[in-house]
């Protein structure tokens, strides 16, 4: 559905305002969908053209009857894509597509310039639609109960990437020092520098020589594994190395690929909503709002910010964080002399009348994704401010209650339920386990413990993948042990 006039009126105006403040966001096209529409489009991840597969459709019927039952209702979608697609619920008041489209460009903005994003597919929505016609034509071949079983073994390890891959390069294109640069030599002999017989202790000293020696040594080691180094993108290894037909391997680097360019939406959810929040705040109160919709966008953005209990909400915790670095920035509360300062009072009156806040946010939206942004920027007197503290759930009194409000101890726990997305970490440690070619999966266990019922079952769909029996090392209460499927049986043993 193409925009009406009136709102394509309220696009050009806002698309202004922003322009004005310094957003700099790729060319948005908004479109205007119903109720029903906008849960379809939802339920696809703002993809209409996705492949199909029955957890969508489960996703469509829990997010229509939860709007039926009023407890949600989507505003906005938008895509991160050259150019950005957005979509509007047709229902919404006038002031709400305003406030939302003043959104939607903080968004696009934060796509475009986030460093985070830089390696994402700006061309995803065709992308995505290539992926759906491949799917169907396996589909067409092979049958659609073969494609969506080995899809759901997929979309359960698409979890199982290293998120941080897009920005570390962790495979050098060779690891062999000293091979054709002048170096030849045995195998493990260790280079000595020529040297006079009665200097030779001196220029190459025993110790020096043992340490080269047990370093070569230790590389011959590392070489007889396979990985060489425990590999974190489960998924890449497994579409390396697993014994695949030619369209399960294609489904397979589908559903990683798509999992990779979402992941930095999930690494940036915080300062991604703060970033569009704050911009359409200020958009909206200091120049798009008029008088007469002033009651209407205070009730929206009050709902908006609103924290319900036991949960974490982004938007507020990212609005209240950038709007605490641009006052502190303005007032030149940073650097060596601010945190050398020990009287609170002087702190409290403290006003460089430097003016930096705002340029300072561009350099916040242009560095950081949350767990940078949280571990630099939250501080002992925002978290005093805001209230912030920990909770427990009390098995005797069958409550949650407040753990604890010492700043350390809130900052490690926010952090710790970003780090990795909160999820565990798994590696690839050996992939000729026993020397028979079986897969052996290591938990680096961070305090991240794992949901044992989950994880076997995901052992049931590696054993699928990798047609050979699949081991998990973990930590279950201080004690080392070994979960592993081999096709028939679950096995479980202490270490």
């Amino acid at each position: 559905m193409s925009l009406p006039p009136e709102l394509y009126e309220v696009q050009v105006e806002v698309e202004a305002h922003a322009r004005h403040y310094g957003l700099d966001f790729f060319d948005t096209v908004f479109e205007v969908l119903d109720y029903k529409q906008m849960n379809q489009v939802a339920a696809y991840s703002g993809f209409p053209t996705r492949y199909p597969h029955w957890g969508f459709g489960m996703d469509y019927l829990r997010m229509s009857k939860s709007y039926a039952y009023g407890l949600h209702r989507i505003y906005e979608m938008v895509i991160n894509n050259d150019p950005s697609y957005a979509y509007l619920l047709v229902s919404n008041k006038l002031v709400d597509q305003k406030l939302v489209m003043a959104h939607v460009y903080g968004h696009v903005d934060f796509f475009k310039n986030n460093m985070w994003f830089a390696g994402t597919n700006r061309k995803m929505m065709d992308e995505i639609a290539n992926h759906g016609s491949r799917i169907r034509r396996c589909i067409e071949r092979y049958g659609y109960e073969a494609v969506e079983e080995f899809l759901d073994v997929c979309l359960s390890l698409d979890n199982l990437i290293d998120i941080h891959a897009l920005g570390i390069q962790r495979r050098p294109d060779y690891y062999r020092h000293g091979e054709g640069d002048g170096q030849a030599g045995p195998r493990n002999a260790v280079r000595r520098l020529r040297s006079k017989s009665y200097m030779d202790s001196y220029i190459n000293p025993p110790d020096f020589l043992q340490a080269q020696r047990r370093r070569l040594e230790e590389q011959d080691v590392r070489k007889k594994r396979f990985p060489e180094d425990p590999e974190r993108d489960v998924m890449l290894f497994l579409l390396q190395h697993a014994p695949l037909a030619d369209w399960q391997r294609d489904i397979l680097a589908i559903v990683r690929e798509e999992s990779y360019y979402f992941a930095p939406q999930r690494q940036t959810k915080i300062l991604n909503e703060g970033w569009a929040s704050y911009w359409h705040s200020t958009i909206m109160t200091e120049r798009a709002l008029k008088p007469e919709e002033l009651i209407d966008y205070a009730e929206h953005h009050a709902g908006t910010m609103a924290t319900s209990p036991g949960r974490l909400n982004p938007y507020k915790l990212g609005l209240e964080l950038l709007r605490d670095i641009e006052e502190r920035w303005d007032r030149g509360c940073f650097g060596k002399e601010w945190e050398e300062c020990d009287n609170q009072q002087v702190r409290r009156q403290w006003d460089r009348k430097t003016g930096l806040g705002r340029q300072k946010l561009f350099e916040v939206r242009r560095i950081y994704n949350d767990v940078g942004f949280i571990d630099t920027f939250l501080t002992p007197e925002f978290a005093r401010r805001h209230r912030l503290f920990t909770y427990e759930y009390d098995r005797r009194t069958k409550q949650y209650v407040i753990d604890s409000r010492d700043f350390e101890a809130i900052k490690r726990k926010l952090l710790f339920s970003l780090t990795n997305f909160g999820q565990p970490l798994i590696v690839v440690q050996d992939a000729n386990y026993r020397n028979r070619s079986e897969l052996l999966l290591r938990h680096e266990h961070e305090g991240v413990d794992l949901k044992l019922d989950w994880a076997v079952d995901t052992l049931e769909k590696l054993y699928e993948v990798w047609s050979r029996p699949v081991h998990l090392e973990t930590v279950v209460q201080e004690k080392p042990k070994r979960y592993s499927f081999d096709g028939t049986e679950r096995l479980e043993e202490s270490l």
